[in-house]
């Protein structure tokens, strides 16, 4: 009989010691379980190079605080796919050279996609790097050349409306006011002489006489050598194609100069820089930009009008005043941004996602890009604008 009862408590004993085993090991995969849902994603990593510094900072430093506003934004709200962004920042002091070096750090670094940069010659700079690593570029400068020809730019996009169209936008506002006899002065840059073969291009198609054609550097204060040559060819109007500070000089310039007739300058002078460094020089000048400087003034059955308003608003409450470069920026890292959440995070599904953008409403137009074209904006991006005062007013 004894010897039953203590069988039976060694079988309960036994027992009772194999349930606390069990109810352990399910408490420890529990508790594996719950380690593993909560434990952080890897964050992707992406890359921005941009003129924050050097004759470029007047475009490069609204893109950095653009570029820094909209990171913020999408890692409090959860990340991509709940993946924080890691955004690697380098300015390359608006240096052909330092852009080339910055984006090869950018490659070591494995990031999936780099903004930038911000000007034409910079980026340039970037492309036969770009191009090897393969990695997509979405650049937020003018030059044509960025993207074409296509066959050569597979991994590369960008942003700001190509200097081809900036020159039929203002070819078309010429043929409107009956001027057809005009000079040219332009930046010794890839961005002036880009502008200057696109223009030339326009104006033998339209039959636009160019009387006069000067050249000037990034940093010139004083360009009277410039200015008389072409008061000497008497045309009917005068194009610049720059972006500050020298294109502020030139308008002042040209005031001091006594010049009279319409003074047009390209989209690189979008920015209130542009007002404050050529003062009351400035009022009048005429330029196409895109529609984020009239915003308000849009009808409200413009696909862009509430995206404008809600950037400009966002940007200014937080910087100043609006700048259109801002914008490119806006629109080159929620591209980048979009295509990422689709593809997740590889490089090749991303650069496919980023041609395939269609119907994009952004700062800079409605993007819809194509295996034949990776700007994807046409004229329509555009409005004519006049400065008064200190002020931008839609051209009508």
């Amino acid at each position: 009989m004894v010897k039953r009862l203590m069988k039976k408590r060694a079988i309960l004993v036994i027992a009772l010691i194999f349930s606390l085993i069990v109810a352990g090991c399910g408490g420890a995969q529990q508790s594996t379980e719950k380690s593993s849902s909560t434990e952080a994603k890897e964050t992707y990593k992406i890359g921005a190079i941009l003129d924050i510094s050097g004759p470029g900072s007047s475009l490069g430093v609204p893109e950095r605080d653009t570029v820094q506003m909209i990171i913020d934004k999408v890692n409090a709200n959860g990340g991509i796919n709940g993946h924080q962004i890691e955004l690697i920042m380098l300015d390359n002091k608006s240096n052909e050279t330092e852009a080339a070096l910055a984006a090869k750090s950018l490659i070591q670094k494995d990031v999936l996609a780099i903004i930038g940069c911000t000007t034409s010659g910079t980026t340039l700079a970037m492309l036969e790097s770009i191009q090897q690593a393969k990695i997509p570029l979405v650049s937020a400068a003018a030059s044509i050349r960025i993207v074409e020809p296509i066959n050569e730019r597979k991994w590369v996009f960008k942003t700001a409306q190509s200097d081809s169209l900036v020159a039929q936008k203002i070819a078309g506002y010429l043929k409107s006011q009956d001027i057809t006899k005009i000079a040219f002065a332009s930046m010794n840059n890839a961005y002036g002489d880009s502008g200057k073969v696109e223009f030339e291009k326009v104006a033998a198609q339209e039959g636009i006489q160019i009387v006069a054609q000067e050249k000037f550097e990034a940093n010139d204060t004083i360009m009277t050598s410039q200015l008389t040559n072409i008061k000497k060819a008497d045309p009917q109007a005068v194009i610049c194609w720059a972006i500050p500070p020298s294109a502020s000089s030139f308008t002042t310039g040209f005031e001091q100069m006594g010049l009279t007739m319409p003074l047009i300058h390209s989209h690189g002078i979008g920015n209130q820089t542009f007002i404050k460094l050529a003062g009351e020089s400035a009022d009048g000048v005429i330029f196409p930009a895109g529609k984020l400087l009239v915003a308000e003034n849009l009808p409200d059955n413009d696909p862009q009008k509430q995206v404008l308003v809600e950037y400009a608003g966002e940007y200014e409450e937080k910087f100043g005043p609006r700048n259109t470069f801002g914008g490119h920026a806006w629109d080159a890292l929620q591209i980048v941004l979009s295509a990422l959440e689709k593809a997740g995070p590889d490089k090749a599904k991303i650069r496919d996602k980023i041609e395939k953008t269609t119907d994009f409403t952004g700062i800079s137009g409605v993007f819809n890009m194509s295996t034949e074209d990776h700007n994807g904006l046409d004229l329509d991006s555009m409005v004519m604008v006049k400065i008064s005062g200190d002020k931008w007013e839609p051209v009508n």
